[in-house]
């Protein structure tokens, strides 16, 4: 009877280990690689990069002041907008 309870300890230590493992691979590892790769997008950007803010306006970069950034929404239209809004222009797709 003891073995047995052993055995049932066993398979859920394997469990919570399992379990463990895929919450990591399928939700912690890929957030972690997705806000890498926007930072290093976001230290990349220099002067005269299109953008879009997260509000949906389209606008050239300037110069960059810590976490905010100086773009340009139309000539001589500058606006301060942090940083982490930026985002790259989607692509159209051709019909």
């Amino acid at each position: 009877m003891v073995l047995l309870d052993i055995a049932n300890g066993w398979k859920t230590a394997i469990m919570v280990v399992a379990m463990i493992a895929v919450f990591y691979f399928f939700l912690i590892k890929p957030q972690s690689d997705k806000t890498k790769k926007e930072a290093a997008y976001r230290d990349s950007l220099k002067a005269g990069d299109e953008l879009m803010t997260a509000g949906g306006i389209h606008v050239k970069f300037v110069s960059r002041d810590g976490a905010y950034a100086v773009v340009e929404a139309a000539p001589g239209v500058k606006m301060k907008v942090q940083i982490a809004t930026l985002q790259p222009v989607p692509e159209r797709k051709s019909k």
